[in-house]
């Protein structure tokens, strides 16, 4: 019956309320606003240098704060709804609509107040690095970075391939995206570590069963990153020519461009432009974002590097792919699992990147 169905939408939702109201109260947002609030409405305040900052977080707040309260408004009269016309049909029609909206609402409110860090709102750079094991690893990465575009698509986001090293034989040794899009990082910083695959190898004659890693690194596009100065002599400049899998990469001049900046030793490069202009300009903000991460970790004397690679081993795994014995998909930080690891690779990644905001 369609009154059952309504009823178990809402019930479906439970936990999502219950993840909101835990965020709100646990984020010091109401706190926030009070304090804002009272700010903003002083005689004086038109006197604070930092009045539009304020402003704008206010407003910003305040924003959350009504849709919030919005939330939990709707979620409890929804459900009264329901009880109190559970014998007529014809209400429960008309209500059917506004519940199933509601639904809707409810669970991009959740993503949306789980995606409020500070760099969440940033583009960023997703780079994918094959681990030991050469066609294995090589064939894995190249598997993940099929995944990524797969799940960028999905979400209607823009990624720019702008550097790829193709493997030897089969698979990508590396690989860099730079993904535009709505929150981009605030979604794809859950993937950032080492992801692990154990399947029936297709390179091996003998059908053996083979663990393969490959490391996926995130990094935010600061915008603060655009006022780093960069002395030139810190700078040795690479051109050569574009490289890789049937012929996609491939470029008949020197337009690809690698950087390495001598004091850090950090490394970038970029052969998706067709100029080398193109591609130094890229490269250029790929250093700058690099250079700021690092800064920023120095600054919180962190011990390991928040954005620095792991080793790309056992023990060191966010994720484990298993194809064979049996096919699972588990979040090594969440105990998050899926039992349909094709739609996982295939970019179906959100009960992934919501559990990993949860448990944040």
């Amino acid at each position: 019956m369609l009154i059952d169905d309504l009823k178990e939408s809402l019930k479906s939702l439970d936990p999502d309320i219950e993840t909101i109201k835990k965020f709100w109260d646990n984020s010091g947002l109401e706190q926030e606003y009070q304090k804002l609030h009272t700010l903003v409405h002083q005689e004086t305040f038109w006197q604070n240098p930092d009045r539009t900052a304020l402003s704008q977080r206010f407003e910003h707040i305040k924003e959350q704060r009504e849709s919030y309260n919005k939330i939990i408004k709707d979620y409890t009269e929804l459900n009264e709804l329901i009880s109190l016309f559970a014998q007529d049909e014809e209400e429960i029609k008309r209500i059917e609509p506004e519940v199933l909206s509601f639904v809707r609402t409810a669970k991009k409110f959740k993503i949306l107040l789980l995606l409020s860090g500070p760099d969440d709102q940033s583009n960023c750079f997703l780079s994918i690095n094959a681990g030991a094991g050469g066609t294995e690893s090589q064939d894995w990465a190249e598997i993940l970075l099929r995944m990524y575009t797969r799940f960028c698509e999905i979400q209607k986001f823009s990624a720019q391939l702008v550097d790829y090293q193709a493997g030897e034989g089969a698979g990508i040794k590396s690989a860099t995206l730079y993904i535009n899009g709505k929150k981009a990082y605030g979604f794809l910083k859950s993937e950032h570590g080492v992801h692990r695959l154990v399947r029936i190898s297709p390179f091996d004659a003998n059908k053996r069963r083979h663990t393969s890693f490959a490391s996926v690194t995130i990094i935010p596009e600061y915008k603060e990153a655009e006022e780093i100065a960069i002395d030139p002599k810190d700078l040795r400049v690479d051109t050569y020519r574009s490289g890789g899998a049937g012929g996609q990469h491939v470029n008949k001049t020197e337009s690809a461009v690698r950087i390495t900046h001598l004091p850090t030793n950090i490394v970038v490069q970029c052969q998706n432009e067709r100029s080398q202009i193109q591609n130094r300009e890229i490269a250029m903000k790929m250093l700058k974002v690099k250079l700021l991460q690092k800064q920023k970790d120095e600054a919180k004397k962190q011990q390991e590097a928040k954005y620095e690679k792991k080793s790309i081993e056992w023990g060191s795994q966010i994720r484990s792919y298993v194809l064979h014995p049996y096919k699972m998909v588990k979040d090594h930080r969440t105990e998050y699992e899926s039992p349909q690891p094709d739609l996982v690779l295939d970019g179906n990644l959100m009960g992934f990147i919501e559990s990993y905001l949860i448990h944040q």
